[in-house]
């Protein structure tokens, strides 16, 4: 029997409007109906940006933690159950609470067309605006002028790293998605601004200026880098010397820094911002999977396993750079089992793994509309890699572990060297994973 969540989330499903229109107006009409809880929040800080939102939410979500404060957090999508979008004071939302703040919007709602993401990101405002916390984090889900968590007033801005992503809604104009996404941008308002390129940092400082909305940008008004173990963060007055990131990757260094920024502004301590930054968990980020079945499957073969959820360009060249930094360290093959969906950049993504992985075992995303695993075999095959197609992912990693095991020696004679392997290309692949 489905629960009452269950129920509720298929409901909204059916809400759908038969064409989005770019408007918060039937969100508005909603949050109204329910008593305007966007206005009742405690200070916020609102997260936009292509890559890295989630890695920062989680080190701002551990610094504030750190600092003794009552955090909510919003973020999507989910890798497993819903719940795991809304966090009150630091304890994700209940089945029973979900379920009502739910069925509260729906009836407010009545039978007129809101998106899924609208009406649950009303169903989060409503929750945040009735459990008390002394803080605030919101992501949004896409863009940002018109990303249905856009109609509050946050105490601080961020917007990480801008690149191509969700073309089918924000275009191939690389400019016109950097304003949409500094839409979240408020009059007045402190915007925290990760590295960016340079077309996107001159739209994003011209944003802040239409709005007077004081900017600190990476690169400029601060810096992270890692130095002999430990990350610095600098301005041009003051010097932290702090713990490296939980987080992995050279890439986390910079989203250190930004949740960093972010953090002083909302006049966390260090101390609380050490402690954050090796606290901070966030799965399906470079996340080495040490349990489940999976897991199992590649310990008794002496391999290792990774998830990432990254899906574009960007993202590759990152999980990429991590991987080669273990390759350096410790060689092994590396074995791709990759599922994307088909409105992604899967050849942008893979670019960065050619001369580096071995092999890709192409595979299908249950419930989502995934590239063919012929398409991605080709794309992988064009950049050098060996290809096969697996129904599943159990199956897939053991293909993985026996291939990696042959291409590991050119004779019987030798040792074998288990594989490295590395489940990636979505989200949604990612927690189809966690969950078994």
């Amino acid at each position: 029997m489905r629960s009452a969540v269950e129920q509720a989330l298929e409901r909204l499903t059916r809400l759908h409007p038969r064409k989005i229109d770019l408007s918060l107006d039937r969100l508005l009409t909603v949050l109204d109906a329910l008593g305007n809880p966007q206005e009742k929040l405690p200070p916020a800080v609102h997260v936009a940006g292509t890559n890295g939102k989630g890695s920062t939410v989680a080190m701002l979500r551990a610094m504030a933690g750190a600092q003794g404060l009552r955090a909510h957090v919003y973020t999507s999508p989910h890798l497993v159950r819903f719940n795991e979008r809304i966090t009150l004071a630091g304890e994700e939302i209940s089945d029973d609470y979900l379920a009502d703040v739910l069925e509260r919007v729906i009836i407010a709602n009545g039978d007129a067309p809101l998106t899924f993401f609208e009406a649950t990101t009303a169903a989060m405002f409503l929750a945040f605006s009735e459990v008390p916390a002394d803080l605030a984090i919101i992501e949004v889900g896409l863009g940002g002028r018109f990303d249905a968590t856009n109609v509050f007033t946050p105490a601080v801005c961020v917007i990480t790293p801008i690149d191509y992503d969700h073309a089918e809604f924000l275009g191939r104009d690389l400019a016109g998605i950097a304003r949409e996404k500094a839409g979240i941008m408020k009059r007045h308002t402190p915007v925290i601004v990760g590295r960016q390129s340079e077309l996107v940092g001159a739209v994003l400082r011209a944003e802040s200026q239409k709005h007077g909305s004081p900017m600190q940008v990476w690169g400029e008004d601060f810096r992270a880098y890692s130095q002999q173990g430990k990350l610095i963060f600098e301005t041009d007055t003051q010097l932290a010397d702090l713990p490296l990131p939980a987080l992995k990757g050279a890439h986390q260094i910079e989203n250190a820094g930004t949740a960093i920024a972010a953090a002083k502004a909302m006049l966390m301590s260090d101390k609380a911002i050490a402690q954050g930054l090796q606290a901070a968990v966030w799965p399906a980020r470079m996340q080495a999977l040490t349990a489940g079945p999976l897991a199992d499957m590649t310990a008794e073969a002496g391999a290792e396993l990774w998830l990432d959820g990254g899906h574009n360009k960007q993202a590759g060249g990152a999980v990429a750079a991590v991987m080669a930094d273990l390759e350096a360290k410790d060689p092994r093959p590396l074995i791709l089992v990759m599922g994307i969906l088909a409105n992604k950049d899967a050849g942008g993504f893979l670019d960065a793994f050619e001369g580096l992985a071995a092999c890709l075992i192409a595979v299908d995303i249950d419930g989502h509309a995934a590239l063919a695993p012929e398409t991605l075999c080709e794309l992988a095959a064009a950049r050098g890699m060996l290809t096969q197609i697996s129904g599943n992912l159990t199956d897939a990693v053991q293909r993985a572990i026996n291939t990696g095991e042959a291409l590991s020696r050119e004779n019987a004679a030798e040792p074998i060297t288990p594989p490295r392997i590395l489940i990636c290309g979505s989200l949604y692949l990612a927690g189809q994973v966690l969950a078994m």
